[in-house]
């Protein structure tokens, strides 16, 4: 589908943090340890920042936002939201976020107020503009953290070990692999470790010049194969649904309802902002098509890379278009555009919404219910409220058979039926008396019709009841009195049977 004349009407974009120290991360469970930012990987985000606003809030760019408050103007809150991977452990992806706004909206001396006695003033460091961050805890949010605590993610990757294929792998680069001993730091060289051995020669190969002159040359390039490798089989799924796939899978609502607030004309937010790890990026690769197709490697993405799901749209059609843009972190000076492809879409050219909405929308693990029971989660993360309330409201859905309207009608019948019990005791008890006289017991030794039938009763004429027996028994009552000894009988069958009427 060819989209050329097509313009940007809002954007989701995903990015990940800048550079940081080294830190250690669990082969199995993924579980890390604290570290922090540097200055280079905040000027990393910066700059990641300060690019998006040249193509999204310049208003002469062709890529530019259509209605979005553009450069030269303040930030507009309702226009933009963005979320952040709070971690719970350090602080690193949180202020790559805090400096790629930075870069999207800069100081401008618009930022000021002028006060009652004539003067103004502008916001510290040149009119610097405070872009609200929605921290995302992944102690009780399972969005932006969705492979954490992930049982049969752990199991998935535990198979991975065992499987022929990567036992295979490890045979091949045993040599290797033991080569590399005097530069990870005394870790473990064993393949299942690769991402920390890797991750060790990356951050000293940036840091520390000694390092760097010491390893030989081949090995880091050699090394963030067998990473790619690595990471890529266990954040990606042969199944568009296969837990593999949970890191993106936990982001789709958020990115979902995004996407679909851009296009509604009414709503006004322009650009959804996540910044997170690399871990989901892995997995939406695998299930947008995009390394599949041979688009993209299958491999970590560098500090600072973003995709950028752009929402466009076109003057021959009214459904919006979806666009795959990427850029690999600072290795790449913009963004390039990359066709998707799954089922229901075989790449050619930008998706229709709806395409993509269909295919995404089932995928998506939408409650923290739903998280525990597709990780086999249930105490962590609020696990043990979510399913407890889940299986709560499934007895209640059961039991429930109408509606909330139908259930308002049953509770003033079934008070209406209690009062009119009431009432028909009082009659049949003689408590109550009201008209020509009382109705009053027969005898224990008297027997009549069927108890609870009301065979026996015909009207003669407006205000009669006959009584079943012989004609000379048939009585005249007052329509008062015919309707409460019907009334008496009908709640206490079998006792009026053959109920005098006393004048």
């Amino acid at each position: 589908m060819t989209s050329s004349d097509s313009v940007v009407i809002g954007a989701v974009v995903l990015a990940r943090h800048g550079d940081r120290y080294g830190f250690y991360q669990d082969p199995e469970t993924y579980t890390v340890t604290a570290t922090n930012i540097t200055p280079l990987g905040e000027q990393e985000e910066w700059q990641l920042g300060n690019l998006l606003r040249s193509i999204y809030l310049n208003a002469s760019s062709p890529s530019y936002i259509q209605g979005i408050s553009p450069i030269g103007s303040t930030f507009n809150v309702r226009q933009v939201e963005v979320y952040a991977d709070d971690s719970g452990i350090d602080s690193v992806i949180m202020d790559s976020c805090a400096a790629a706004v930075q870069g999207l909206w800069q100081p401008t001396p618009l930022e000021n107020i002028t006060l009652a006695n004539g003067s103004t003033i502008t916001s510290p460091l040149g009119g610097y503009q405070y872009v609200p961050i929605n921290s995302v805890d992944p102690d009780t949010d399972y969005t932006l953290e969705g492979f954490t605590d992930c049982n049969t993610l752990t199991q998935k990757t535990t198979e991975f070990y065992n499987s022929t294929m990567f036992k295979q792998m490890a045979s091949e680069n045993a040599a290797f692999l033991q080569d590399l001993v005097p530069y990870v730091g005394g870790r473990s060289v064993q393949l299942s470790n690769m991402w920390n051995i890797f991750d060790y020669m990356n951050t000293q190969s940036i840091h520390n010049a000694t390092f760097l002159n010491l390893l030989p040359t081949g090995y880091l390039e050699k090394a963030r194969i067998l990473v790619n490798w690595h990471e890529y089989n266990i954040f990606s799924d042969p199944s568009f649904t296969g837990v593999g796939n949970v890191a993106f899978q936990t982001m789709l609502p958020g990115v979902i309802d995004a996407l679909d607030r851009v296009a509604n004309a009414s709503d006004p937010l322009k650009l959804g902002y996540y910044t997170i790890n690399y871990k989901p990026l892995l997995s939406m690769f695998n299930m947008t098509g995009v390394v599949n197709s041979g688009e993209l490697p299958a491999a970590l993405v560098d500090y600072a890379a973003a995709v950028v799901l752009e929402v466009r749209q076109t003057s021959g059609s009214s459904e919006p278009l979806i666009r795959f843009q990427f850029k690999n972190g600072t290795a790449e000076e913009d963004f390039s555009t990359y066709s998707m492809v799954f089922d229901g879409w075989d790449g050619s050219g930008d998706v229709p919404m709806s395409t993509f909405l269909s295919a995404f929308g089932p995928a998506a693990i939408n409650t923290t219910a739903d998280w525990c029971n597709v990780c086999g989660q249930t105490t962590l993360r609020g696990c043990s409220e979510a399913l407890a309330a889940a299986a709560d409201a499934n007895v209640h859905s059961v039991h429930q058979k109408i509606t909330p309207v139908g259930a308002g009608f049953l509770g003033a019948g079934l008070t209406a039926a209690v009062m009119l019990m009431g009432l028909g005791a009082l009659l049949l008890l003689g408590v109550l008396t009201l008209g020509a006289g009382k109705f009053s017991r027969r005898s224990a030794g008297q027997r009549g019709t069927p108890s609870g039938s009301m065979v026996g009763y015909h009207k003669s004429r407006p205000g009669d009841v006959e009584l079943a027996g012989p004609p000379s028994e048939v009585i005249e009552l007052s329509s008062f009195e015919s309707w409460r000894f019907m009334v008496a009988d009908m709640f206490f069958p079998g006792k009026l049977s053959g109920a005098t009427h006393e004048a």
